[in-house]
Order: C-alpha cells, then structure tokens, then sequence
C-alpha cells in the first residue's frame, strides 16, 4: 500500500510543471506616450507622489464628508456584493486547485448475505459475511498534459480579476459619495441664491404694489414685477426636490440613515480638495487602475484555458488505487494473509469527436483575442478619463475667474438699473433684465465652483486614487 501511494505521489509531482498554454505577453499600450499637454500641471512620472498612494482621509479634508466615507465603506451592499464574490472567486479556485491533488478515501465495510442453495458447494454454509477495511483514491487524473494546471491558472486570474473588479467599486464608491455630498453643496448654495433673490424681488413687488396703488406706476411694471416674484419661488420648489433626492441618494450610498451626529456642513466654497495631484504617464495605469488589472486578469485567464483546450487532444489517464484488509471474521480483519490492494490505471485517448475539440480550441482562441480587446479597452478609456480631467481642470480655472468678473459686472448693472428705475429714468424691464442676467450669474458661478472640485474627485478617481 505505502508503495502504491509513493509513486502516485512521484509522478505527480513529475508532471506538475507541464502546460500547453501560451506564453503570455502583455498587449502594447494603444495609447501616447504622455497625457495631452492642455493643463497648468506638468506631466511627471514621479512614483513617490503617486496618487494611488495618496489615501482619501488625505485627500478629501471635510470631516463631514470622511465620516459618509467610512460609513459607506462598510454599508454599502454593491461593495459588499462586490467583496463577496472575491471571496466566491477564491473559492472557486481552491476547488480547481484541489483536483491537482489525489482525493484519498478511507472505507469500511460490513456485508452479510444469504445465497440459494443451488449456489452452494456440499457442506458450505448458505450465510456468509465479510469485513472490509480500505484506503484509496477513485480516478485520479494524472495532469500529464497541463489541463488541470492550465483550468487551475484560469482560476486564480478570475479571482485575481474578481479582486480588481471589488478594488475598482471601492475606489468608485469613494468618488460616488465625494460626488454626491459635493452636489448636496452645490443645490445648498443654489438655494440660498434663489431665496436671496426672492427676498429681493418681494421687496421691489412690495413697493412697485404702494407705488402701483398711489398710481404712480403702470400695472404692466406691477405684473411683472409678480412675475418675478412666482418664477423665484417656482425655482425654489425645484431645488428644495433636487435636494431632497440629492439626500436620499446619499443615503442610498451611505447604505444606512445618515446619523445625527455627523460633523457639521461646510459650504461649497469651503471645501479643501488636494488639488496637486501628479497625473504621471500613462503607462503608470497599467499598475494604478484596477479596472485595467481585472482586464489584464481576464486576458491571462483566457491565455490560460487556451491550454486547457490544447491538452483535450491528448490521452487522459486516470488511476485508480486501494489497499486494505479484508476477512469474513471481523476478529480475522488483521490476521496475517487479509490484506487487499487494487491498482487499475485507465488511458482515454480522442480518436472521433465530431470536430468538438478543435471548436473548444477555436472559442478558446477567439476568447483571447475579445479579452485584449477588452484589455486595450479598458486602457483607452483610463488615458481618456484622464486626459479630459486634466483639460477640465486647466480651463475650469479659467471659467471660474471669468465668470466671477461676469458676475461683478452683472451686481453693478443690476445696482445702476435698480437706481434708475427709482428715479424714474428707466423703466421696470431694464431692472427685469438686469436682475435675471445677475440670477444666472450667481447661478451658474455654483455650477462651475461644483463643477471644479467635481472634476478634481473624478482626476483623483481616473488616476487610481481612493483605494487606501
């Protein structure tokens, strides 16, 4: 028996090293060399500022928002969904690896039986039992081929891509919750517009109402001067929904009710996001993105069953291996001259298989060649993604500084036709028009300051940070 398990164990491990899938070679990067130079910030390859190191507590400085972090982090059932099928994933390759290996069995038995007496020889009895006491292994795949190791090597890179993939909504989920909290900001600070706007346009209704009384004015400066009045507290209505949802949106990210004894709200423009961030070369990706590691993943594991395919045109053999005692007395079951012991090697070799094989090999292939599609893909939309972060982030800049001198210009025209209609040199239109003109600037000066510190949560994102 002790000989029997030896060399099952010898030609195992003499087979261990032998596969018939490809080398693999890592796919040439479709994309430039460097990121476009369309931004303020110099292109660096400087790996010691690599923003995959730069943690979120880092980054993001609002306690408020650190807090809705760590609680997402922990609450969130996609993430949660994501970790569990890593752990699915690891599973699934121990079973694979598993098959490497001889499934020893231990076995005892106790059969008693009565036979006719026809069967019988003159003076045999017609009741017999026998004992049974066993080890071994039941169609042992001698991995000669590599098909095992090839189906094992598949394994581990799908969960090495499952990895990845839980790697990449951890990272997504931090930008999703920055997002969202930055957006409640903006709706904050939009609000508080629309209501200082209303509180303005109520007190010119209020007096155009004294003056339209004291017939001093037309009704048409009345009405319009209502209009403004109602089209203020309609846009207040609108950002009072968009709040409300911004809020369960949050909550739904958070994964629980947001609890009461979050740090207190910073306004929008407060927030301090590191904003330095070294964008480095495109070719840092290919280490930093997990979405482009889980692609490379997929690519190694379709390499990796193209062996599997290959080593189906070889002979399959399979062994099957016992020893043990065996004796009609169960006192006898170890008495000199009971042991048992069976060795049945079997071979399997293809001889017609209606071409099944060869379609394997031939989907196995074609597999390959869709994985770097995917996997130059995947690399194309990193270097976009962070191309155009870096071109928002310069001519943001630019917009905001511009659209702050709009919005100076538009208080003072507004200030001057307010003063001119009080005179009664200009007619309530101007001031209509002036005042709808100055709405929009403040509005939209928001828009850019959100759109600003948005842009830097999605360059840290495509840059691969939000990880630690």
């Amino acid at each position: 028996m002790k000989r029997i398990f030896t060399l099952l164990a010898f030609i195992g491990l003499a087979v261990t090293g032998c596969t018939l899938a490809p080398n693999y070679q890592q796919p040439a990067a479709p994309v430039a060399q460097t990121f476009p130079e369309n931004s303020a910030q110099k292109n660096s390859s400087d790996a010691t500022n690599a923003v995959a190191d730069i943690g979120w507590r880092e980054f993001f400085h609002d306690p408020r928002l650190q807090q809705l972090i760590g609680l997402a982090l922990t609450n969130n059932r996609d993430l949660r969904v994501a970790v569990l099928n890593v752990e699915v994933s690891q599973a699934q390759y121990r079973i694979q690896r598993a098959n490497l290996f001889p499934q020893i069995d231990a076995t005892g038995g106790y059969e008693r039986q009565r036979m006719a007496n026809y069967e019988l020889s003159p003076g045999q009895n017609n009741v017999s039992s026998q004992y049974s006491l066993g080890i071994g292994t039941t169609s042992y795949e001698l991995d000669l081929f590599g098909r095992i190791r090839s189906l094992k090597a598949q394994a581990l890179e799908t969960y090495f891509a499952t990895e990845a993939a839980a790697r990449n909504s951890h990272i997504a989920l931090v930008a999703e919750i920055a997002d969202q909290y930055l957006t409640e900001l903006e709706l904050d600070d939009q609000l508080a517009v629309a209501r200082q706007t209303l509180a303005s346009v109520q007190a010119a209704y209020d007096l155009n109402k004294q003056s339209y009384d004291a017939g001093n004015i037309s009704e048409l400066d009345l009405r319009t001067a209502e209009a403004q009045v109602e089209t203020a507290k309609v846009s207040i209505a609108s950002y009072e929904q968009q709040r409300n949802q911004a809020d369960n949106a949050l909550v739904l990210l958070v994964g629980e009710t947001l609890p009461t004894n979050l740090a207190p709200v910073q306004p929008l423009a407060a927030q301090k996001i590191l904003a330095d961030l070294p964008a480095g070369l495109p070719s840092d990706l290919l280490q930093r993105r997990p979405d482009i590691l889980e692609a490379e993943h997929e690519l190694k594991a379709a390499n990796a069953n193209i062996g599997a395919a290959r080593a189906a045109f070889f002979p399959t053999i399979k062994i099957t291996a016992n020893a043990g005692v065996s004796s009609e007395q169960l006192s006898q079951l170890f008495a000199s001259g009971s042991g048992t012991w069976l060795f049945n090697p079997q071979i399997t070799l293809p001889i017609f298989e209606a071409g099944q094989n060869k379609a394997n090999l031939d989907v196995a292939n074609l597999n390959k060649k869709i994985e770097i599609a995917n996997y130059e893909k995947a690399i194309q939309t990193a270097f976009r993604e962070v191309a155009d972060a870096l071109t928002a982030k310069h001519f943001l800049a630019e917009q905001i500084a511009g659209q702050e001198k709009l919005l100076a210009a538009e208080q003072s025209r507004f200030d001057l036709a307010d003063a001119r209609y009080r005179n009664g040199v200009d007619s309530y239109l101007t001031v209509l028009s002036a005042q709808q003109d100055l709405y929009n600037a403040q509005q939209n000066l928001v828009t850019l300051q959100f759109s600003r510190l948005s842009n830097l949560v999605s360059l840290y994102q495509a840059l691969g940070g939000g990880w630690k």
